[in-house]
């Protein structure tokens, strides 16, 4: 990436964060992967339970290894054989881990942390139950405002997502949020986190790289 756009990139990560740390929450921006394994390890204590969040963006950055690394006990969704229940099971317990692990749609340079779900485990897990959340994002999800994180979505991250999940939608046949009813519709439940009541629950760690969806 361009030093340039790096500087404007790094910028916006260092407003968020203030913004951020106005409305309750804590956020850090780190130069790699390895410096972001790191700041996960400072956050979450070995041997702690230890829940995710499905995204891109753990997998893409290798948290999703580090976790299953055997330094905590990892609530695995992605284990190979589950069952429905059982991952529906792993949905539950995770409302009693130590830290929750995941990334979001949006946030704002206001620092309000924007999501959609299909299901709602993800961010019923964001909003209450693990007494830490840790958010990993790319800084291609800031946006200005509210308005600009629903945008974003709407227009971009839900129809790939959908896409990626090889959801019967309309968004996958033409690339596009059209409101649909389907069955299969992944655009669910709606959050937005403008302030934690708990200072230290919610870590936004940031990255200055395109990332995710």
């Amino acid at each position: 990436m361009d030093k340039n756009v790096l500087w404007v990139n790094e910028q916006r990560i260092l407003r968020t964060i203030k913004a951020l740390e106005k409305n309750n929450m804590n956020g850090y921006m780190v130069a790699s992967n390895v410096d972001l394994i790191s700041k996960i390890e400072e956050l979450i204590s070995p041997k702690s339970k230890v829940s995710c969040g499905g995204s891109m963006t753990l997998f893409e950055t290798g948290v999703i290894d580090h976790l299953k690394s055997g330094r905590y006990e990892f609530l695995d969704r992605y284990k190979e054989g589950l069952t429905q229940d059982e991952i529906k099971e792993i949905f539950r317990q995770s409302f009693l881990s130590d830290a929750y692990v995941t990334s979001t749609n949006a946030i704002t340079e206001n620092g309000e942390i924007y999501n959609v779900d299909g299901n709602g485990n993800r961010v019923a897990a964001m909003l209450y139950g693990p007494d830490k959340v840790i958010i990993v994002a790319g800084v291609n999800k800031i946006v200005p405002n509210v308005e600009e994180a629903i945008i974003r979505t709407k227009e971009y991250a839900s129809p790939i997502n959908a896409k990626r999940l090889n959801k019967e939608t309309p968004c996958t046949k033409i690339g596009r949020c059209v409101e649909c009813n389907s069955d299969n519709r992944i655009c669910n439940e709606y959050t937005l986190i403008k302030r934690q009541i708990d200072k230290n629950r919610i870590h936004v760690i940031f990255l200055n790289d395109n990332l995710g969806y």
